[in-house]
């Protein structure tokens, strides 16, 4: 391996190109932890607060009888139905989640958010002061 690829690698392997500062990162975590825990306590006005309204989400579902490369998708309106349903309504000493920002390039942020339900990888798009998911792609974890 040449030394310039050596540097390459090491430079793409240290993490994320575009860390943002302290403030950057806390309102992008603020703002997931916002979805999550309107999710977790059923409150579909802080997960709509949270979510674009042209939000685009969704899961993969692989080939089905109806889709090649099938995808399972969600609009804003649909989450913030489904969060008034208390789909994912759980208790408190169950809320096991975190949020990690990825990168931060701009006005834009990657961010991994889990819960014991599900992992979901979200674009988000700084719009002024606030940080509001515009992409979501989800993976679900078995219901325990």
């Amino acid at each position: 391996m040449s030394m310039l690829s050596l540097v390459l690698f090491a430079a793409t392997a240290a993490g994320p190109a575009h860390a943002p500062d302290a403030a950057t990162r806390a309102a992008i975590e603020a703002t997931c932890f916002d979805y999550l825990d309107g999710q977790l306590e059923g409150d579909p006005d802080r997960v709509a607060r949270s979510l674009h309204p042209d939000l685009a989400k969704r899961r993969v579902l692989g080939d089905t009888p109806d889709e090649r490369l099938g995808l399972r998708r969600m609009g804003r309106d649909e989450l913030v139905e489904l969060t008034r349903q208390g789909v994912l309504k759980t208790p408190k000493e169950q809320w096991d989640r975190s949020c990690t920002v990825l990168d931060v390039a701009g006005e834009a942020a990657v961010v991994r958010a889990e819960t014991p339900w599900f992992v979901d990888f979200f674009h988000m798009g700084r719009f002024g002061d606030r940080w509001i998911i515009v992409n979501a792609l989800w993976h679900a974890r078995p219901r325990k």
